[in-house]
């Protein structure tokens, strides 16, 4: 619901659509021509699909600026059980993924690993029904301050994620963790990715979590080697971050037995 007042103020034009049906490249041609709008906020339902929205051509000069969901906390539960797949498409394009109706006993922390995990460059925030923020605290299930930080198999996933997001908290770091290799031709020779695989959104969407690792002994690595892996953690530029993400100089590589379970957040 917008008030007329709100509408008026901003010099908004609100269109109602009820169907699918009606929200069609003839649909944006017509509002191109008779609006000739700067900026037009789409509040999509995503029961249609985003697929659908993806493919259809817009109007010259149209282009998709950002992508913004928002999810009700307190059923988060519900729909993540119920609807994953549909929730985890909406996260995949996101660049901002807003909780609201949060309280002090929503479980932040993990919600916050749920949509990273899809997305790493969303950014993840939480409102109170007031409109203010909640603050929360993510505490770690292992030493951040310890000299070697042992991430144990079910708490990859979390360390993974949060590695991603708090640069300044590992940077120069040491950590020791077991992971599966993945190497392409692409890679430099002593470089692999240690890694395991994850279900994002179901069985059939499974997704390979890893750093870059720069090691002596890559070269003598296969990709699907299990190892256990002890490096430090710096920060560099890579293209496939898009920026700045962690970068691993291993202090040894050895191998390891398989861990048969999937990352969890």
């Amino acid at each position: 619901e917008y008030e007329d007042e709100l509408l008026q103020k901003t010099n908004t034009t609100l269109v109602v659509l009820e169907d699918k049906s009606e929200f069609n490249e003839m649909f944006l041609a017509e509002c191109q021509k008779k609006y000739k709008p700067t900026q037009i906020i789409v509040e999509y339902n995503c029961m249609w699909g985003l697929d659908y929205l993806r493919e259809m051509y817009m109007p010259k000069g149209w282009f998709v600026a950002q992508v913004i969901p928002t999810v009700d906390a307190t059923t988060f539960d519900v729909y993540l059980k119920n609807m994953k797949s549909i929730l985890m498409e909406m996260a995949k394009d996101s660049d901002l993924i807003i909780f609201n109706r949060s309280t002090d006993e929503t479980p932040a922390a993990t919600y916050k690993r749920n949509m990273r995990a899809v997305n790493p460059k969303a950014q993840v925030v939480f409102e109170k029904e007031d409109g203010s923020q909640l603050e929360f605290e993510e505490e770690m299930p292992f030493d951040i301050n310890a000299d070697v930080i042992e991430i144990s198999d079910v708490d990859y996933g979390i360390w993974y994620i949060d590695a991603m997001d708090k640069p300044d908290r590992y940077r120069g770091k040491t950590v020791e963790f077991t992971g599966m290799v993945l190497k392409t031709p692409d890679f430099p020779k002593n470089n692999f990715v240690p890694g395991r695989m994850a279900m994002t959104c179901c069985e059939a969407d499974m997704t390979f979590l890893g750093f870059m690792c720069k090691a002596k002994n890559a070269r003598l690595l296969e990709t699907k080697d299990w190892v256990k892996v002890r490096a430090r953690v710096e920060y560099e530029y890579m293209p496939e971050y898009e920026g700045e993400g962690p970068m691993l100089y291993a202090d040894y590589v050895e191998k390891a037995e398989p861990i048969e379970e999937i990352v969890q957040f």
